[in-house]
């Protein structure tokens, strides 16, 4: 019965080495070649060696090294197949790309095969974003990119012109929140290039805005300078009579009001330059 067994076997693995020699495409191959090689469809042996597989030194037999990428892609400005580490084209190339069996077999490029010196020269095979933020960054896409992957991207503002640093708005959409649909520009008097929040800026601890000081901006900022303020634009508050009760107590430092008043509830919290308290 073990020889019965046996002999079974042994018909077996005959079978299939016959058929593999009659029928090589059908018993062996993964799937159709891609067409530039379909020529080849019958001759695996123009690619592959027997018990080994394909090998590169039948690939340049056909496509010399120093022409590969230059004749059929006209966007890489230089030959990168001759700058990779190791040759070897199947690490990157298969000429079966697909199987009726398993599906696609395609393999992807690792910028890792690349020598050091071309692996940072990414102008070399990819043009730049001609987005408004790429604009005049120049060289240097390992600054914010990695070769591993396009995003994310860690970007920093420092690598933007000073001019072009202050101009927000040119990347950013305003937030839309009641605050800030009040400002038009000037991210930077609250915001810094660092972080979007913390904000940087805190009006309690200037001015209470309570009562009614709960105001539109405009109100005490005119014409969007938020470096500056004003109280002139409401109830008793003009510039003689703010001048003449104040003289009337002794006090000439008040151009700066809210050194002393911090709040609608009065004269309270506030400490003056001269060390005077508020009160």
């Amino acid at each position: 019965m073990k020889r019965l067994g046996l002999a079974l076997i042994a018909v077996n693995l005959v079978g299939l080495v016959a058929l593999a020699i009659a029928y090589p495409a059908q018993m062996l191959s993964p799937g159709r070649l891609v067409p530039a090689h379909a020529d080849l469809a019958n001759d695996c042996s123009a690619c592959h060696v027997p018990f080994r597989g394909p090998a590169v030194d039948r690939c340049v037999a056909c496509h010399a090294l120093a022409d590969i990428g230059l004749r059929t892609t006209r966007q890489i400005k230089t030959a990168f197949h001759q700058e990779l580490v190791e040759q070897d084209c199947m690490t990157c190339h298969t000429d079966h790309p697909g199987s009726r069996f398993t599906g696609r077999s395609g393999k992807s490029f690792s910028h890792a095969l690349l020598r050091a010196t071309t692996r940072d020269r990414c102008e070399v095979c990819h043009a730049a974003p001609e987005t408004s933020l790429h604009q005049g960054l120049g060289k240097g896409c390992a600054q914010c990119h990695t070769s591993d992957h396009w995003k994310p991207a860690t970007f920093k503002h420092a690598l933007l012109a000073p001019a072009v640093r202050e101009r927000c708005e040119a990347c950013h959409q305003a937030p839309t929140t009641t605050l800030h649909r009040q400002f038009k520009s000037g991210c930077g008097q609250c915001h810094t290039v660092e972080r979007w929040k913390p904000a940087t800026f805190d009006h309690a601890r200037y001015f209470a805005l309570d009562g009614d000081h709960d105001a539109p901006c405009a109100t005490c900022h005119p014409g969007d300078d938020y470096r500056r303020y004003t109280c002139y634009g409401c109830h008793e508050h003009t510039p003689s009579r703010v001048r003449a009760e104040h003289l009337e107590e002794g006090i000439r430092d008040f151009e700066n009001c809210a050194a002393c008043h911090r709040g609608g509830g009065g004269e309270s919290g506030g400490n003056r330059r001269d060390g005077r308290g508020g009160d």
